[in-house]
């Protein structure tokens, strides 16, 4: 396997570590001061600092196909260092483009919207004027099995209707949200369990569409962005507002969530390498019992650790990376899996480290370590639990050796 990157990935990720170095964590402060400030609404920094990394040519990277001028058409493996850097910061990807849960739904709109549904939600989405929504969890099912989502997409003459009710739908708490994908059931009875679902675009402004409250994540509100509680209430939209057809739902959630769990992944190694570094700095900075920190062994073994677990899940996002480049996500759903049960779970334990050297300091607001912590935790169930992901890892390969 070559993971050596050609000189044009070579200098983007020179680029985007500049850009971070620049734009990105001196801004922390005065970021989390704007959030503050402005809540639901997308703080004037970062529309300042998204037009600066346009103009860079920093912008939708992610989407790994060329989408004519809005896009660096870079493949998984070659967007998986850009990613790393962007995930040292939890709201850099924005600066990008490059956040979920609008990088998803853009590579949704990319390879199933019609171009009529590209004109007027894919354009506006990857020029980074608006936002989105993907509405697929629910409180009262299990959602992990997303055939259990219960609400109902019902054809009444030009028009569905959409009644139901979701929640932790991240972004549709944020002013600039204007559209919604919405997953939800027009044929409940299809003894066939997976296209009983369908995915159709809703407006956030439709009559009918209702922003409940913001869910918390361990007491973090998520703000700009949030994660919402929505209720559909007779909900009409256009038919033309499908997405493919009827009876693809689950489909396209299966093309939308691979390369997603992915990105999250390469993000949350950025994470742990910053924590990583944060630790080696404290360390050499820090005097305990008449030395140095960094003469503790324990400390030692907790960064010699933190190292071999970065760069075991590094190197398996890099596999997933490429084969999902070269065979399709399909063939490397396994290793997807793979890397979406080893990531989190490695972040989780190197933040668990860093959060200990730094001691108090390192649960309060003055590092990023304690909502990286958070934020990591809850990546164990985002895009699916890890014990869904075992669970089918271990079904795929006790299958190779039946008879």
């Amino acid at each position: 396997m070559d993971f050596n990157y050609s000189p044009k990935v070579t200098e983007l990720i020179a680029q985007v570590k500049s850009f971070m170095d620049e734009h990105i964590y001196p801004n922390e402060q005065l970021m989390h001061d704007q959030i503050q400030e402005h809540g639901w609404s997308t703080p004037p920094l970062m529309e300042e600092l998204k037009k600066i990394a346009q103009a860079k040519g920093l912008w939708n990277l992610f989407l790994p196909v060329n989408y004519g001028e809005h896009s660096a058409g870079l493949t998984n493996l070659e967007y998986a260092p850009l990613a790393e850097e962007m995930g040292k910061v939890y709201w850099a990807p924005e600066v990008f483009n490059c956040a979920a849960p609008d990088t998803g739904n853009m590579e949704v709109l990319a390879k199933y919207g019609n171009k009529e549904q590209q004109q007027k939600w894919l354009t506006p989405l990857l020029n980074g004027e608006i936002r989105s929504a993907f509405a697929m969890t629910e409180p009262d099912v299990a959602s992990s099995d997303a055939t259990n989502i219960e609400t109902r997409i019902e054809r009444d003459g030009n028009e569905y209707v959409i009644n139901g009710r979701k929640f932790y739908i991240s972004g549709a708490c944020r002013v600039q949200c204007e559209i919604l994908i919405v997953m939800g059931k027009t044929d409940a009875d299809n003894p066939n369990r997976y296209i009983q679902q369908s995915q159709i675009l809703v407006p956030k402004n439709t009559p009918g569409v209702s922003i409940v409250r913001p869910m918390h994540v361990f007491g973090y509100t998520d703000a700009p962005e949030g994660h919402a509680e929505v209720t559909f209430d007779n909900v009409r939209v256009p038919i033309s507002n499908i997405l493919v057809g009827e009876g693809k739902g689950f489909e396209i959630a299966q093309g939308r969530l691979g390369p997603g769990r992915i990105h999250h992944c390469m993000r949350a190694i950025g994470a742990a390498q910053r924590a990583l570094d944060m630790m080696c700095e404290r360390v050499n900075q820090r005097h305990v019992f008449g030395q140095p920190m960094s003469k503790n062994q324990s400390v030692r073994e907790d960064i010699a650790k933190s190292a071999c677990q970065i760069e075991q899940a590094r190197l398996l996002t890099l596999k997933a990376a490429q084969k999902m480049d070269e065979e399709g996500n399909k063939a490397a759903k396994d290793l997807i899996a793979m890397i979406k049960i080893v990531a989190p779970n490695m972040a989780l334990d190197v933040l668990d480290r860093a959060i200990q050297i730094y001691g108090a300091v390192g649960v309060s607001q003055d590092t990023f370590l304690a909502h990286m912590f958070a934020g990591q935790r809850t990546l164990r169930l985002a895009d699916g639990p890890d014990q869904v992901h075992m669970m089918q890892l271990g079904r795929n390969l006790i299958k190779q050796f039946e008879h």
